[in-house]
Protein backbone atom coordinates (compact mmCIF):
# COMPACT_ATOMS: atom_id res chain seq x y z
CA UNK A 1 0.00 0.00 0.00
CA UNK A 2 1.10 3.87 -0.52
CA UNK A 3 2.15 6.18 2.25
CA UNK A 4 -1.06 8.18 2.87
CA UNK A 5 -0.37 11.90 4.88
CA UNK A 6 -3.79 13.42 6.09
CA UNK A 7 -2.75 17.16 6.25
CA UNK A 8 -4.87 20.12 7.59
CA UNK A 9 -6.97 18.55 10.48
CA UNK A 10 -8.28 21.30 12.40
CA UNK A 11 -8.55 19.07 16.02
CA UNK A 12 -7.11 15.33 16.40
CA UNK A 13 -7.79 12.85 19.04
CA UNK A 14 -4.98 10.64 19.64
CA UNK A 15 -5.76 9.49 22.96
CA UNK A 16 -2.34 9.58 23.32
CA UNK A 17 -1.71 12.06 26.32
CA UNK A 18 2.30 11.99 25.10
CA UNK A 19 1.51 13.59 21.64
CA UNK A 20 -0.91 16.54 22.46
CA UNK A 21 -3.38 18.48 25.09
CA UNK A 22 -5.30 16.64 28.15
CA UNK A 23 -6.16 12.95 28.10
CA UNK A 24 -7.22 13.17 24.76
CA UNK A 25 -3.77 13.66 23.24
CA UNK A 26 -5.33 17.01 21.06
CA UNK A 27 -2.82 18.13 18.74
CA UNK A 28 -4.47 21.68 16.62
CA UNK A 29 -3.69 22.04 12.89
CA UNK A 30 -2.30 18.27 12.78
CA UNK A 31 -1.29 15.46 10.17
CA UNK A 32 -1.37 11.71 10.47
CA UNK A 33 0.82 9.51 7.87
CA UNK A 34 -0.51 6.16 7.21
CA UNK A 35 2.35 3.57 6.31
CA UNK A 36 -0.16 0.35 5.25
CA UNK A 37 -2.28 -0.93 7.74
CA UNK A 38 -0.32 1.49 10.61
CA UNK A 39 0.08 5.01 11.65
CA UNK A 40 3.97 5.97 11.10
CA UNK A 41 3.64 9.61 12.32
CA UNK A 42 1.29 12.06 13.98
CA UNK A 43 2.26 15.91 14.30
CA UNK A 44 1.67 19.31 13.11
CA UNK A 45 0.71 19.96 9.62
CA UNK A 46 3.80 22.10 8.81
CA UNK A 47 6.11 19.21 9.68
CA UNK A 48 4.83 16.36 8.40
CA UNK A 49 7.02 13.88 6.40
CA UNK A 50 6.01 13.57 2.42
CA UNK A 51 4.22 10.87 1.37
CA UNK A 52 3.18 9.07 -1.72
CA UNK A 53 -0.38 10.51 -1.69
CA UNK A 54 -2.20 13.37 -0.01
CA UNK A 55 -5.66 14.08 1.28
CA UNK A 56 -6.62 17.34 2.61
CA UNK A 57 -8.67 17.26 5.45
CA UNK A 58 -9.73 21.06 5.16
CA UNK A 59 -9.92 22.08 8.54
CA UNK A 60 -12.39 18.98 9.39
CA UNK A 61 -11.55 17.32 13.36
CA UNK A 62 -10.18 13.47 12.94
CA UNK A 63 -10.31 10.94 15.85
CA UNK A 64 -9.43 6.93 15.76
CA UNK A 65 -12.09 4.66 14.53
CA UNK A 66 -14.82 4.06 17.20
CA UNK A 67 -14.63 0.68 18.66
CA UNK A 68 -17.85 -0.79 19.50
CA UNK A 69 -17.21 -3.59 22.11
CA UNK A 70 -20.62 -4.88 22.55
CA UNK A 71 -22.84 -5.37 19.57
CA UNK A 72 -25.73 -8.86 18.94
CA UNK A 73 -25.55 -8.50 15.18
CA UNK A 74 -26.11 -12.42 14.03
CA UNK A 75 -30.08 -12.60 14.09
CA UNK A 76 -32.90 -12.41 11.47
CA UNK A 77 -36.33 -10.84 12.21
CA UNK A 78 -37.60 -7.86 13.23
CA UNK A 79 -39.48 -6.66 16.87
CA UNK A 80 -41.05 -3.61 16.11
CA UNK A 81 -43.91 -4.62 17.50
CA UNK A 82 -42.61 -4.85 20.81
CA UNK A 83 -40.76 -2.07 20.91
CA UNK A 84 -44.26 -0.74 19.79
CA UNK A 85 -45.96 -2.08 22.19
CA UNK A 86 -43.58 -0.64 24.36
CA UNK A 87 -43.82 2.90 23.51
CA UNK A 88 -47.48 2.46 24.43
CA UNK A 89 -46.27 1.31 28.00
CA UNK A 90 -45.28 -2.31 27.92
CA UNK A 91 -41.90 -2.70 30.15
CA UNK A 92 -38.95 -4.07 28.48
CA UNK A 93 -38.18 -7.88 29.64
CA UNK A 94 -35.50 -10.55 28.90
CA UNK A 95 -38.16 -13.02 27.54
CA UNK A 96 -38.47 -11.14 24.19
CA UNK A 97 -35.45 -12.58 23.01
CA UNK A 98 -37.36 -15.67 22.42
CA UNK A 99 -38.85 -14.11 19.49
CA UNK A 100 -35.58 -13.25 17.60
CA UNK A 101 -34.38 -16.78 18.13
CA UNK A 102 -37.23 -18.17 16.23
CA UNK A 103 -36.96 -16.06 13.64
CA UNK A 104 -32.96 -16.51 13.61
CA UNK A 105 -33.43 -20.45 13.45
CA UNK A 106 -35.63 -20.46 10.01
CA UNK A 107 -32.97 -18.36 8.74
CA UNK A 108 -30.70 -19.63 6.27
CA UNK A 109 -26.70 -19.14 6.67
CA UNK A 110 -26.72 -16.86 3.09
CA UNK A 111 -29.48 -14.52 5.16
CA UNK A 112 -27.61 -14.47 8.60
CA UNK A 113 -24.27 -13.15 6.78
CA UNK A 114 -26.48 -10.84 4.58
CA UNK A 115 -27.72 -9.22 7.44
CA UNK A 116 -24.71 -8.45 9.28
CA UNK A 117 -22.88 -7.31 6.39
CA UNK A 118 -25.71 -4.70 6.13
CA UNK A 119 -25.32 -3.67 9.86
CA UNK A 120 -21.41 -3.60 9.58
CA UNK A 121 -21.73 -1.49 6.40
CA UNK A 122 -23.92 1.02 8.18
CA UNK A 123 -21.78 1.32 11.20
CA UNK A 124 -18.71 1.88 9.15
CA UNK A 125 -20.37 4.46 7.37
CA UNK A 126 -20.75 6.35 10.78
CA UNK A 127 -17.03 5.66 11.85
CA UNK A 128 -17.18 2.16 13.45
CA UNK A 129 -13.58 0.37 12.03
CA UNK A 130 -13.28 -2.13 15.05
CA UNK A 131 -16.43 -4.08 16.94
CA UNK A 132 -17.18 -6.95 18.66
CA UNK A 133 -20.64 -9.21 17.93
CA UNK A 134 -21.92 -12.00 19.73
CA UNK A 135 -24.34 -15.43 19.32
CA UNK A 136 -26.89 -15.84 21.23
CA UNK A 137 -29.95 -15.95 19.03
CA UNK A 138 -29.35 -19.91 18.04
CA UNK A 139 -29.47 -21.48 21.93
CA UNK A 140 -28.75 -24.88 19.94
CA UNK A 141 -25.36 -26.09 19.35
CA UNK A 142 -25.75 -26.14 15.54
CA UNK A 143 -26.79 -22.29 15.41
CA UNK A 144 -25.15 -21.35 17.76
CA UNK A 145 -21.87 -22.49 15.97
CA UNK A 146 -23.15 -21.23 12.62
CA UNK A 147 -23.37 -17.82 13.74
CA UNK A 148 -20.21 -17.72 15.49
CA UNK A 149 -18.38 -19.06 12.05
CA UNK A 150 -20.57 -16.82 10.63
CA UNK A 151 -19.28 -13.65 12.46
CA UNK A 152 -15.68 -14.91 12.54
CA UNK A 153 -15.54 -14.06 8.74
CA UNK A 154 -15.91 -10.50 9.61
CA UNK A 155 -13.77 -9.81 13.24
CA UNK A 156 -11.80 -11.00 15.43
CA UNK A 157 -14.16 -10.06 18.41
CA UNK A 158 -16.52 -13.10 18.41
CA UNK A 159 -18.35 -13.73 21.44
CA UNK A 160 -20.45 -17.32 22.38
CA UNK A 161 -23.38 -16.22 24.06
CA UNK A 162 -25.25 -19.40 24.25
CA UNK A 163 -25.90 -18.53 27.52
CA UNK A 164 -28.25 -15.50 26.50
CA UNK A 165 -31.39 -16.40 28.26
CA UNK A 166 -32.90 -20.23 28.79
CA UNK A 167 -33.60 -21.81 25.32
CA UNK A 168 -37.56 -22.48 24.78
CA UNK A 169 -36.79 -25.87 24.31
CA UNK A 170 -35.11 -26.47 28.19
CA UNK A 171 -37.76 -24.03 29.76
CA UNK A 172 -38.96 -26.53 32.20
CA UNK A 173 -35.28 -27.78 33.02
CA UNK A 174 -32.48 -24.57 32.90
CA UNK A 175 -29.97 -27.23 34.36
CA UNK A 176 -30.39 -29.44 31.59
CA UNK A 177 -29.67 -26.26 29.32
CA UNK A 178 -26.58 -25.25 31.51
CA UNK A 179 -25.23 -28.35 31.11
CA UNK A 180 -25.99 -28.32 27.42
CA UNK A 181 -24.07 -25.06 27.15
CA UNK A 182 -21.31 -25.94 29.26
CA UNK A 183 -20.56 -29.37 27.67
CA UNK A 184 -21.77 -30.05 23.57
CA UNK A 185 -22.59 -25.94 22.73
CA UNK A 186 -19.19 -24.76 24.15
CA UNK A 187 -17.05 -27.61 22.48
CA UNK A 188 -18.59 -26.87 18.91
CA UNK A 189 -18.46 -23.48 19.45
CA UNK A 190 -14.98 -22.24 21.39
CA UNK A 191 -12.78 -22.53 18.38
CA UNK A 192 -14.76 -19.73 16.63
CA UNK A 193 -14.82 -17.68 18.99
CA UNK A 194 -12.38 -15.36 21.47
CA UNK A 195 -14.95 -14.32 24.42
CA UNK A 196 -17.66 -16.21 26.22
CA UNK A 197 -20.58 -14.13 27.94
CA UNK A 198 -23.54 -14.57 29.75
CA UNK A 199 -27.08 -12.69 30.55
CA UNK A 200 -26.78 -12.31 34.02
CA UNK A 201 -30.02 -11.28 35.27
CA UNK A 202 -33.81 -12.28 36.53
CA UNK A 203 -35.45 -14.28 33.76
CA UNK A 204 -32.01 -15.40 32.31
CA UNK A 205 -29.40 -16.73 34.56
CA UNK A 206 -28.29 -16.42 38.15
CA UNK A 207 -25.12 -15.80 39.74
CA UNK A 208 -24.11 -19.75 40.07
CA UNK A 209 -25.25 -20.19 36.99
CA UNK A 210 -23.32 -17.75 35.35
CA UNK A 211 -19.94 -18.30 37.08
CA UNK A 212 -20.43 -22.62 35.64
CA UNK A 213 -20.92 -21.07 32.48
CA UNK A 214 -18.20 -18.76 32.22
CA UNK A 215 -15.59 -20.64 34.48
CA UNK A 216 -16.19 -23.58 31.46
CA UNK A 217 -15.65 -21.06 29.24
CA UNK A 218 -12.58 -19.89 30.44
CA UNK A 219 -10.93 -23.82 30.60
CA UNK A 220 -11.84 -23.90 26.94
CA UNK A 221 -9.74 -20.47 26.71
CA UNK A 222 -12.14 -18.16 26.53
CA UNK A 223 -12.26 -15.01 28.22
CA UNK A 224 -14.90 -13.60 29.88
CA UNK A 225 -17.76 -11.10 29.08
CA UNK A 226 -20.86 -10.19 31.45
CA UNK A 227 -24.12 -8.78 30.81
CA UNK A 228 -24.73 -7.03 34.42
CA UNK A 229 -26.70 -5.21 36.16
CA UNK A 230 -29.31 -3.80 33.10
CA UNK A 231 -32.45 -4.62 34.82
CA UNK A 232 -31.75 -4.59 38.25
CA UNK A 233 -29.49 -5.29 41.51
CA UNK A 234 -27.88 -8.62 40.76
CA UNK A 235 -24.19 -10.52 41.31
CA UNK A 236 -23.54 -9.77 37.44
CA UNK A 237 -20.69 -7.11 38.11
CA UNK A 238 -18.98 -8.62 41.05
CA UNK A 239 -19.16 -11.98 38.70
CA UNK A 240 -16.89 -9.70 36.15
CA UNK A 241 -14.41 -8.99 38.58
CA UNK A 242 -14.46 -11.67 40.69
CA UNK A 243 -13.15 -13.62 36.96
CA UNK A 244 -11.24 -10.96 35.62
CA UNK A 245 -13.63 -10.08 32.71
CA UNK A 246 -13.06 -7.51 30.33
CA UNK A 247 -16.45 -5.97 30.71
CA UNK A 248 -19.27 -5.92 32.55
CA UNK A 249 -21.95 -4.51 30.41
CA UNK A 250 -25.01 -2.21 31.07
CA UNK A 251 -24.35 -1.67 34.79
CA UNK A 252 -27.59 0.29 35.39
CA UNK A 253 -28.36 -0.90 38.69
CA UNK A 254 -24.92 -0.54 40.73
CA UNK A 255 -24.25 -0.83 44.54
CA UNK A 256 -21.63 1.18 45.80
CA UNK A 257 -19.96 -1.85 46.62
CA UNK A 258 -20.09 -2.57 42.47
CA UNK A 259 -18.55 1.05 41.71
CA UNK A 260 -15.98 0.26 43.51
CA UNK A 261 -15.00 -3.40 42.64
CA UNK A 262 -14.96 -2.08 38.94
CA UNK A 263 -12.51 1.22 39.79
CA UNK A 264 -9.97 -1.42 41.49
CA UNK A 265 -10.19 -4.05 38.75
CA UNK A 266 -9.05 -3.84 35.05
CA UNK A 267 -12.90 -5.03 34.31
CA UNK A 268 -14.31 -2.01 32.06
CA UNK A 269 -18.18 -0.69 33.23
CA UNK A 270 -19.21 -0.81 29.10
CA UNK A 271 -22.34 1.75 29.24
CA UNK A 272 -24.86 1.01 26.08
CA UNK A 273 -26.80 4.25 26.20
CA UNK A 274 -29.18 2.77 23.52
CA UNK A 275 -30.55 0.12 25.73
CA UNK A 276 -31.87 3.10 27.75
CA UNK A 277 -33.43 5.33 25.19
CA UNK A 278 -35.04 1.85 23.48
CA UNK A 279 -36.92 0.95 26.64
CA UNK A 280 -37.12 3.93 28.70
CA UNK A 281 -35.67 2.87 31.43
CA UNK A 282 -33.45 4.35 34.11
CA UNK A 283 -29.75 5.60 32.47
CA UNK A 284 -26.52 4.29 33.77
CA UNK A 285 -24.81 7.27 36.16
CA UNK A 286 -21.75 7.24 34.20
CA UNK A 287 -20.47 10.27 36.34
CA UNK A 288 -20.27 8.22 39.84
CA UNK A 289 -17.65 5.57 37.78
CA UNK A 290 -16.12 7.76 36.25
CA UNK A 291 -15.14 10.02 39.53
CA UNK A 292 -14.81 6.35 41.44
CA UNK A 293 -11.96 6.33 38.82
CA UNK A 294 -13.10 3.02 36.61
CA UNK A 295 -12.91 2.69 33.10
CA UNK A 296 -15.93 3.47 30.98
CA UNK A 297 -16.74 2.23 27.65
CA UNK A 298 -19.68 3.48 25.24
CA UNK A 299 -21.03 1.04 22.63
CA UNK A 300 -24.09 0.62 21.03
CA UNK A 301 -25.81 -2.85 22.02
CA UNK A 302 -27.07 -3.20 18.47
CA UNK A 303 -29.41 -5.22 18.54
CA UNK A 304 -33.48 -6.03 17.20
CA UNK A 305 -34.76 -5.96 20.83
CA UNK A 306 -33.76 -3.61 22.91
CA UNK A 307 -31.05 -1.20 21.09
CA UNK A 308 -31.71 -1.21 17.50
CA UNK A 309 -28.85 1.57 16.31
CA UNK A 310 -25.56 1.11 14.61
CA UNK A 311 -24.88 4.70 15.23
CA UNK A 312 -21.78 4.91 18.14
CA UNK A 313 -22.40 8.80 17.66
CA UNK A 314 -25.97 8.98 18.83
CA UNK A 315 -24.94 7.00 22.10
CA UNK A 316 -22.04 9.66 22.54
CA UNK A 317 -24.77 12.64 22.41
CA UNK A 318 -27.33 10.39 24.52
CA UNK A 319 -24.29 9.88 26.92
CA UNK A 320 -23.35 13.48 27.14
CA UNK A 321 -26.84 14.51 27.29
CA UNK A 322 -28.43 11.87 30.00
CA UNK A 323 -25.71 10.04 31.71
CA UNK A 324 -23.32 13.32 32.84
CA UNK A 325 -20.12 12.41 30.69
CA UNK A 326 -18.43 15.41 29.05
CA UNK A 327 -17.73 15.38 25.19
CA UNK A 328 -14.38 14.79 25.93
CA UNK A 329 -15.17 11.67 27.92
CA UNK A 330 -17.47 9.58 26.07
CA UNK A 331 -15.27 10.33 22.70
CA UNK A 332 -12.64 8.63 24.93
CA UNK A 333 -14.86 6.29 25.81
CA UNK A 334 -16.07 5.05 22.73
CA UNK A 335 -12.65 5.07 21.08
CA UNK A 336 -9.98 3.69 23.75
CA UNK A 337 -12.59 2.92 26.30
CA UNK A 338 -13.94 0.25 23.59
CA UNK A 339 -10.46 -1.08 23.00
CA UNK A 340 -9.54 -1.48 26.85
CA UNK A 341 -13.41 -3.60 26.86
CA UNK A 342 -11.44 -5.69 24.19
CA UNK A 343 -8.24 -5.81 25.72
CA UNK A 344 -6.40 -4.32 22.35
CA UNK A 345 -3.54 -1.54 22.59
CA UNK A 346 -3.79 -1.52 18.31
CA UNK A 347 -7.24 0.79 18.29
CA UNK A 348 -8.73 3.07 19.67
CA UNK A 349 -6.07 5.32 19.52
CA UNK A 350 -3.94 7.69 16.75
CA UNK A 351 0.04 7.38 17.50
CA UNK A 352 2.90 5.64 15.83
CA UNK A 353 2.31 1.99 15.63
CA UNK A 354 -1.43 2.06 16.12
CA UNK A 355 -3.76 0.12 13.33
CA UNK A 356 -4.51 3.28 10.97
CA UNK A 357 -7.97 3.43 11.74
CA UNK A 358 -9.37 6.65 11.48
CA UNK A 359 -12.91 8.89 10.96
CA UNK A 360 -12.70 12.81 9.80
CA UNK A 361 -15.73 13.86 10.46
CA UNK A 362 -17.80 17.18 9.17
CA UNK A 363 -16.89 19.43 11.32
CA UNK A 364 -14.06 21.42 13.23
CA UNK A 365 -13.96 19.84 16.65
CA UNK A 366 -14.92 16.05 18.44
CA UNK A 367 -17.37 17.61 20.28
CA UNK A 368 -19.89 18.41 17.27
CA UNK A 369 -20.69 14.83 17.78
CA UNK A 370 -22.49 15.47 21.25
CA UNK A 371 -23.39 19.30 20.11
CA UNK A 372 -24.79 18.36 16.54
CA UNK A 373 -27.12 15.23 17.58
CA UNK A 374 -28.26 13.17 14.52
CA UNK A 375 -26.09 15.08 12.19
CA UNK A 376 -24.33 12.52 9.96
CA UNK A 377 -21.08 14.14 10.94
CA UNK A 378 -19.05 11.39 9.66
CA UNK A 379 -17.39 12.33 6.29
CA UNK A 380 -14.85 9.50 5.11
CA UNK A 381 -12.94 6.60 6.74
CA UNK A 382 -9.95 4.82 6.82
CA UNK A 383 -9.58 1.28 8.22
CA UNK A 384 -6.57 -0.27 8.20
CA UNK A 385 -4.64 2.50 6.07
CA UNK A 386 -7.30 2.09 3.15
CA UNK A 387 -9.70 4.50 2.68
CA UNK A 388 -13.40 2.79 3.23
CA UNK A 389 -16.36 5.06 3.20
Amino acid sequence: MPTTVIHSIRSLVTNDPALGRGPLGLVEDAAVVLDGEEVAWVGPSAGAPAADEAYDAQGRAALPGFVDSHSHLLFAGDRTQEFNARMEGRPYEAGGIRTTVAATRAASDEALEANLGRYLAEALRQGTTTFETKSGYGLTTEDEARALRIAARHTDEVTFLGAHIVSPDYATDPAAYVALVTGEMLAACAPHARWIDVFCEKGAFDGDQARAILTAGKAKGLHPRVHANQLGHGPGVQLAVELDAASADHCTHLTDADVDALAHSDTVATLLPGAEFSTRAEWPDARRLLDAGATVALSTDCNPGSSFTSSVPFCIALAVRDMGMTPDEAVWAATAGGAAALRRTDVGRLAPGARADLALLDAPSHVHLAYRPGVPLVSAVWRRGARVA
